[in-house]
């Protein structure tokens, strides 16, 4: 409760400090970078990031699963580990993750620090420990040079993350044509593209989906208005049972956080369980079982248009 309401009371801050710039008064604010980050702090996350060290045997870093130059994910219906070993999940995009109010799909990290430790201990993704972990990045003194210049302590559990999450932080895809649009740009969304905005409105798509990331501050039920998951067929997996994992409340069941649509245009596959394969039908999926309709076909062309306008830029991000 207490992080929901600061997400709302950070919104209606930034809609009245959007107004006063004179952005456009919409449910989606354009995206902005904290400028107060330690460069030197986002250099050694980002080397962190990148090492393959915090797996068991070296293998898998968080870069295997999130992948900058595509998107910030694997583009992979559920992640592969250490030795092959397959998840249960989509692994989502890193980009713009500064944003979510909570993070992995159940929620159970509250910040980027606590999701930046998980994978580390996970079985099926890096299945190691800090104290390994420590112990060879200790024997590196470049590395240990740059944690004494930045911590009092060193190499220690909770600075790894610090600084892995201060990358994180960092990765915002700034510059999209809808936030230009949004402050004022005049020409640069087409038609068509307007269309979609007004129907991705009207439809009802932005109770959930608003804010900075398009999404990413709300949990939302997974099937309001139909069975998916009975109409998926299949084994319902660990995963299928979202928030449920973390709170064991029955009424959890089902419940995710909302993913951001910041960069859906290029993430495919969709939905935690990777099930659907191209924007489209992730379009049209949502509509029969989150909104009860069934979307006429050039709604939904008209509303994927929309969402490649929510692509931003970023420097590791290819295009």
């Amino acid at each position: 409760m207490i992080n929901l309401l600061k997400i709302m009371l950070l919104f209606l801050l930034c809609v009245a400090m959007a107004t006063a710039a004179g952005v456009k008064h919409e449910p989606i604010r354009p995206l902005v970078i904290d400028q107060n980050l330690d460069p030197r702090m986002v250099s050694l996350g980002d080397k962190l990031f990148h090492d393959a060290r915090l797996s068991q045997d070296n293998s898998i870093s968080c870069s295997s699963c999130h992948v900058l130059s595509a998107g910030g994910t694997d583009r992979k219906r559920v992640s592969v580990g250490i030795g092959g070993a397959v998840g249960g999940i989509k692994a989502p995009t890193v980009y713009n993750a500064t944003f979510n109010f909570v993070q992995f799909w159940d929620g159970r990290a509250a910040s980027l620090e606590q999701q930046a430790a998980g994978p580390v201990h996970n079985p099926v993704e890096m299945n190691s420990n800090w104290e390994e972990v420590i112990s060879k990045l200790e024997q590196d003194p470049a590395m240990m040079e740059e944690f004494d210049a930045l911590f009092d302590d060193g190499i220690t559990e909770e600075n790894i993350s610090t600084a892995i999450a201060t990358f994180e932080h960092s990765l915002v895809t700034l510059n999209s044509r809808f936030d230009r649009w949004l402050l004022g740009e005049q020409g640069v969304l087409t038609k068509q593209e307007l269309r979609g905005y007004r129907l991705f409105k009207s439809y009802g798509c932005i109770s959930c989906h608003q804010g900075m990331n398009v999404g990413g501050n709300m949990y939302g039920f997974m099937g309001a208005r139909g069975d998916y998951f009975k109409d998926r067929q299949g084994t319902i997996t660990t995963a299928d049972l979202g928030r449920y994992n973390v709170t064991k409340d029955s009424e959890d069941r089902h419940y995710f956080k909302v993913p951001s649509l910041r960069l859906a245009a290029i993430n495919p596959p969709y939905f935690h369980d990777g099930s659907e394969k191209t924007l489209k039908g992730a379009v049209r999926i949502m509509g029969r079982y989150q909104l009860g309709r069934e979307l006429p076909e050039s709604d939904i062309e008209d509303i994927v248009a929309f969402l490649h306008t929510l692509v931003g830029e970023h420097i590791r991000l290819k295009p």
